[in-house]
């Protein structure tokens, strides 16, 4: 059963947040005034726990969270935001339990964000970051992390890496993770009404502000279209009351039918990238992320050994 904390949050954003998924209008509306207050930095109680440094890749910050001395592994972290919104501290708090529990290194690309910038600016900047990434780190001791737009970024960066020849990373950590933008899947529709937080109307408008004019079956856009079988290890995240959970669940069963390891969190009750807000069922899906990660970890030292 839903948390009481979980209610009260769900209430909350069906009375703020869902509103600026309610029309396009309100979409930009919520854009403007967002910008005025947006900042991507860190907290500063991160700043005083980790040793972060800011670099800078196409004109954009990346922020790298050194990992712990004996830790090789890192994680490239991809914020989600409907692709027009930036990090959140929200988001800074997933990343500082991550850093603070497994030790890795984390990297924090502050992409940029339509409708200032599109898809090419966008996977122009983080397949630049990644290609910096294996020149340090084994493909195989990178995960890609995501939630929402970031996990369909971290699909889409790893098909179009397979394209250009570049290794996949080792495993994917997805949460609530957009993967097809078509609306094909008449569940969806009905998905709709029980979330509190995303609305069809914005989000596609949301999506053409970032496409660059491709089809939303293109797989750049919707990678549940593309080719599977090249992605890693996967930790997908999805709730039932999550209006992108019925193309997860599309999304897994045909990854697996590609040969994809896939590992599904289906929570009950839960709205969209609830393993960010702090509350019980938030606790046990970053658990179950630490679990995922600890134990590629062990299966790698065991693969490196034998």
């Amino acid at each position: 059963m839903p948390s009481l904390a979980s209610h009260v949050i769900a209430f909350v954003l069906r009375h703020s947040r869902k509103r600026a998924f309610s029309s396009p209008q309100a979409m930009h509306q919520w854009i403007a005034h967002a910008r005025k207050k947006e900042s991507h930095r860190p907290p500063a109680w991160m700043k005083s726990r980790f040793d972060i440094t800011n670099g800078n890749i196409a004109g954009f910050p990346v922020y790298e969270i050194a990992p712990r001395a004996d830790v090789s592994k890192r994680i490239l972290y991809m914020h989600g935001g409907a692709y027009i919104f930036e990090i959140t501290s929200y988001h800074w708090g997933l990343i500082a339990e991550m850093a603070d529990r497994l030790g890795f290194g984390i990297t924090v690309p502050i992409y940029p964000i339509a409708p200032e910038h599109d898809f090419h600016d966008m996977f122009g900047m983080v397949s630049e970051v990644y290609r910096q990434m294996l020149v340090q780190t084994q493909a195989q001791d990178i995960v890609f992390m995501g939630d929402s737009a970031g996990g369909n970024m971290a699909v889409v960066l790893t098909m179009m890496m397979a394209e250009e020849g570049l290794p996949p990373p080792g495993s994917h950590v997805l949460i609530s993770p957009g993967l097809d933008m078509t609306l094909a899947n008449p569940k969806v529709l009905e998905a709709e009404k029980a979330d509190p937080w995303l609305g069809i109307p914005g989000g596609l408008e949301a999506i053409r502000l970032y496409g660059a004019g491709m089809e939303r079956s293109d797989w750049r856009i919707s990678p549940l279209y593309g080719n599977l079988s090249v992605l890693p290890r996967t930790l997908l995240l999805t709730g039932s009351h999550d209006m992108l959970s019925p193309d997860n669940l599309v999304f897994a069963e045909k990854a697996r039918a590609q040969g994809v390891e896939m590992d599904v969190l289906y929570e009950e009750g839960m709205f969209h990238v609830w393993p960010l807000i702090r509350m019980p069922e938030a606790r046990r899906a970053r658990d179950r992320i630490v679990a995922f990660l600890s134990n590629s970890e062990a299966e790698a030292g065991k693969a490196m050994s034998s």
